[in-house]
């Protein structure tokens, strides 16, 4: 534990709360694990002061990196307290473009993996990652009502004969009708693993984390077997938009207990009786907005 009396008087060690941070460096093309990298993190608040230097080891990979975190209470009950720190981590290594992530969430008692994708310097420049608010601390647009079993009437054809985990889903990162938006090719597990950290909290019993995680899994299923999207003449899967799908935050940090779970489970979806596809599973937090007869998260 270093660098900690920064923040942290020593009549407060005892109580304090603290969060693990790893960062893995790999190249964008390829996923080549970067070594040497140097990674350079501070608190939001104080984006000046660096209070940690750590560079990583032959698989592109840092040391966990322990730091100050808010009391694990205020993410396990609403509470008007923001339940994560803050952190800004900036990476830097020789022949590649520099690359920075901004407000990465670090929640009590369990570890956060920051995976950051580096171009080379010569292709590109230096890259800014900003980690949008919870969704359980922020108020995003509610998700608007749709049937959990779609008919063909409304979709069009249904392309796939069977449901299929598919490797890569197309993320259109805003709302359907905006043309500005980007979309991202992004590996499914990576996909769920991202939507469930900026959905749910990390430090909720693993029961809970199970059933929210199989719930994104067939929502995000049922719009790749249903071709929900490209039915309708648009060129992704999903979007990021709260309004129509899962909150997906590009360059979030990735929460380990969170991977591990998507990870064992991540072929899985929920139906129902005779129906193939999977159900569009959709739920609120319960507490900023009401969903009578959906699933609620809080």
């Amino acid at each position: 534990m270093s660098n900690l009396n920064y923040r942290v008087y020593p009549a407060q060690m005892e109580t304090q709360s603290f969060g693990r941070l790893r960062v893995d460096c790999t190249t964008d093309v390829g996923f080549r694990p970067i070594s040497n990298a140097t990674v350079e993190i501070a608190s939001t608040g104080n984006p000046g002061n660096v209070i940690e230097t750590i560079t990583t080891n032959e698989i592109g990979r840092t040391g966990e990196i322990e730091l100050p975190a808010p009391p694990i209470e205020y993410s396990l009950e609403p509470v008007i307290e923001q339940p994560y720190s803050e952190y800004n981590i900036r990476v830097t290594a020789p022949g590649f473009a520099p690359v920075e992530v901004n407000a990465a969430q670090i929640l009590p008692d369990v570890t956060s993996d920051q995976p950051v994708s580096m171009a080379p310097s010569e292709v590109s420049g230096s890259e800014l990652f900003v980690v949008l608010p919870h969704t359980l601390y922020y108020e995003y647009p509610p998700k608007i009502a749709e049937d959990e079993i779609k008919s063909e009437f409304e979709t069009g054809e249904i392309v796939l004969e069977r449901v299929v985990v598919p490797e890569f889903v197309v993320v259109h990162d805003g709302p359907p009708s905006d043309p500005s938006a980007t979309n991202h090719y992004v590996r499914y597990r990576d996909y769920i693993k991202n939507v469930a950290s900026s959905e749910i909290y990390a430090t909720w019993p693993e029961a809970t984390i199970y059933a929210n995680v199989l719930a994104i899994m067939s929502f995000t299923l049922n719009r790749v077997y249903t071709e929900w999207y490209r039915n309708q003449g648009y060129n992704f899967t999903i979007t990021s938009s709260t309004a129509f799908d899962h909150k997906w935050m590009n360059g979030r940090n990735i929460y380990d207990n969170i991977g591990v779970i998507v990870d064992s489970i991540f072929n899985n979806y929920l139906s129902r009786p005779n129906v193939r596809q999977p159900i569009l599973t959709q739920y609120c937090d319960g507490k900023n907005v009401q969903c009578p007869g959906w699933m609620t998260i809080l």
